[in-house]
């Protein structure tokens, strides 16, 4: 049910999140040896290292940056924060649990699609959001997720991360157009 609450509490989103994903990996034949989790960069990575250490998967763990793929890339430019992908494991035939923090129009998404595809086909996908904040422009839908709400055109939700770990989701006011 969707939510226009201001105040999030990550850690129980995070609580919540990590539940639905363990759940829909019990599933998952040979678990260990077949599902992987990827994040991508940066808040997606930080969740994606948290469920892979708290579901015993941290030898099938990666991490992706979609800066070169987005659509928007010619327009947008280089990010100055671009991060390493890395995957370690073998995507072909894996069980793929992507991890983004906020999902939003899908484009994020679409493009670390993408970016698994070049490294092997994987047997399924799985899309995992700490908050999905409506908004599509493609057609794509978190299979896990923590929270769903609705933010006007100028607000954003970010995730932010302290030095003891400790997730933090707030809701931003987009000051582009003052």
């Amino acid at each position: 049910m969707p939510t226009t609450n201001q105040d999030f509490d990550a850690e129980a989103l995070y609580r919540t999140l990590l539940e639905q994903v363990r759940a829909g990996l019990a599933g998952v034949p040979e678990f260990r040896e077949s599902a992987a989790i990827v994040g991508i960069h940066s808040g997606g990575a930080w969740l994606a290292e948290r469920l892979a250490a708290d579901l015993d998967l941290k030898a099938r763990l990666g991490f992706i940056d979609v800066s070169f793929y987005r659509d928007d890339y010619a327009k947008k430019g280089l990010h100055p924060d671009v991060k390493p992908t890395h995957i370690g494991f073998n995507v072909d035939g894996a069980t793929i649990v992507l991890v983004d923090d906020v999902l939003y129009t899908g484009r994020t998404t679409r493009a670390a699609i993408n970016v698994l595809f070049d490294y092997g086909r994987p047997a399924c996908i799985k899309l995992a959001a700490l908050a999905d904040r409506g908004g599509r422009e493609l057609p794509v839908a978190p299979d896990f997720v923590g929270v769903t709400t609705t933010l006007a055109s100028q607000q954003q939700l970010s995730l932010a991360r302290d030095a003891s770990g400790q997730l933090s989701l707030t809701i931003e006011e987009d000051n582009a157009d003052s």
